[in-house]
């Protein structure tokens, strides 16, 4: 993939192929830090998952642990098979996502709001056949996402662009579901839910899967804090979810808790030679209740 990308205050120039292509820079300077944040990201953790079957997630897993997938400690393949683990518990938490998003057919058009990488809008695509927009403040992310659409050859319906979550080129009423995976902590709740409810059809379903910090805890906690600062984002409350959906027409159809489903992954990516540092924070969070993975379908009225 030949893919250079130079950026100024107000622009970004991205070159591929040999084509470049100027695109507007973030609204605000702090969108502009999370654009060079995943700008740079090249964690082995998200590549070397991907790298099991070319579905490259940017979200963690759920579901119990096979262990008899991952052999014996001593075994030279013990490493390679705990990956494949990894990935297939985040590929089941994608899975899980798309079950909640209602009957969907294949002249329907999707949108992924903070697509990464591109793994859930391939998924998406192949099981329903329609059209699935992305959009990502990162041009390489979307570069990433593209080229793998090519190769698949499914670009004609899969494509990632370079974009604010908060105010997309999709018309009023144009997607028949949406979703934020592990993605809305970067953004002001109301202005996102005011934007997934102006692009979605009256009727259709938004997603998220998401963590959030416990109302019932209190305050953020110190493992929350560690979180934020780690990933550079603003972790919001479960209260804020529910209420920023109820102020854009976004009615709740479903509100799970997957915290119980999600410790599995994190106690195994802990054991594994892709620790970024961040497991601690995440277990004991989990465990102590101060922080939760929930999903949430809600349909628009």
């Amino acid at each position: 993939m030949d893919l250079s990308v130079t950026s100024t205050d107000l622009t970004t120039t991205v070159t591929s192929a040999g084509n470049s292509v100027i695109i507007p820079g973030p609204a605000t300077p702090y969108q502009g830090d999370i654009a060079r944040y995943w700008n740079n990201e090249a964690r082995p953790v998200n590549l070397r998952l991907g790298d099991v079957d070319g579905l490259y997630h940017h979200h963690y897993g759920i579901g119990d642990v096979d262990h008899s997938a991952l052999g014996d400690a001593d075994d030279s393949e013990s490493e390679k098979k705990l990956v494949a683990e990894l990935h297939r518990l985040e590929s089941a938490q994608a899975e899980l996502l798309l079950d909640h998003l209602g009957t969907i057919g294949q002249d329907d058009t999707l949108v992924d709001a903070g697509c990464g990488r591109g793994g859930s809008m391939v998924m998406a695509h192949q099981r329903f056949g329609c059209k699935v927009e992305g959009v990502t403040l990162s041009a390489k992310q979307a570069d990433f996402a593209n080229q793998r659409a090519r190769e698949l050859g499914i670009a004609d319906h899969v494509r990632a662009s370079v974009c604010n979550m908060l105010g997309t080129p999709f018309e009023t009423g144009q997607a028949a579901a949406s979703w934020n995976n592990e993605s809305s902590m970067y953004v002001d709740l109301h202005d996102l839910f005011a934007e997934h409810s102006r692009i979605l059809e009256v009727g259709g379903r938004y997603a998220t899967i998401t963590g959030c910090w416990n109302p019932r805890y209190g305050q953020p906690s110190k493992w929350v804090s560690q979180i934020n600062a780690h990933f550079e984002c603003n972790i919001h409350s479960r209260r804020e979810y529910l209420r920023a959906m109820a102020d854009n027409r976004l009615v709740p159809q479903a509100v799970i808790d997957l915290t119980p489903e999600t410790l599995p992954y994190w106690e195994l990516r802990a054991t594994s030679r892709l620790v970024t540092g961040i497991e601690e924070a995440f277990i004991n969070s989990y465990k102590d209740g101060s922080f939760q993975y929930v999903l949430i379908a809600a349909d628009r009225v």
